[in-house]
This record gives structure tokens, sequence and C-alpha cells, in this order.
């Protein structure tokens, strides 16, 4: 519960203060964003099965965005876009818990 209002507290804070992000670095902090999402439905996902860990959920959230701001950095010093293959995975992730939360709550 602590991570949600963390979370929530975070995404508050941010539309208040309105950070500036280069155009540089836009492609980074999408991707994390993205994976942050990602670990986000996950945890809801692991709570709803009450398998919810806040360790998991912590490493979790972290490794996904630093696993995604690399994958970008290296198809960035490769000259490939690898933002799309990133945006992809966490994508069908996303969808995949968001099914699985709409399961539990409304059963199927």
């Amino acid at each position: 519960m602590l991570a949600l209002f963390s979370l929530l507290g975070g995404a508050a804070l941010a539309l208040v203060l309105r950070p500036s992000v280069s155009p540089d670095q836009s492609r980074y902090l999408a991707m994390a964003v993205v994976a942050a999402i990602d670990s986000s439905f996950g945890g809801l996902r692991a709570h709803l099965e009450q398998t919810f860990s806040d360790r998991l959920f912590v490493l979790a959230f972290v490794s996904n965005a630093a696993v995604a701001v690399l994958l970008v950095w290296i198809g960035d010093q490769l000259s490939a876009d690898l933002s799309t293959a990133v945006a992809v995975v966490f994508g069908v992730r996303i969808f995949q818990n968001v099914a699985a939360v709409r399961r539990h709550v409304f059963g199927g």
C-alpha cells in the first residue's frame, strides 16, 4: 500500500512541479515510464493474487526501468531504434497484466 501511495505522490509532485526534459533524454524517460507502468500493473496483479512482495515490487520497478533505458541507450550507440522493441515488449506485458487483473476482478 505504501508503494501505491508513493507512486501517486510522485505523480502528483511531477504534475505540480512540471519538470522539463530535453529532447535528447525524452526517449529514455518515455521507456522508463513504460517499464514503470508495467511494474505497477504487475504489482496490482500480484496484490490481487495475494503474492505481492514490497521488495520484489521495488526491485522489478527499478530494474525494469533501468533495463529499458539501457536497451534504448545501446540502440542509440548502434544507430538502431530499440525503443520500439522496448515499447512492444512492455506493452504486451502491460496488456497481459491488465487482462489478468480484469479476470480476477470480474471473473472469467
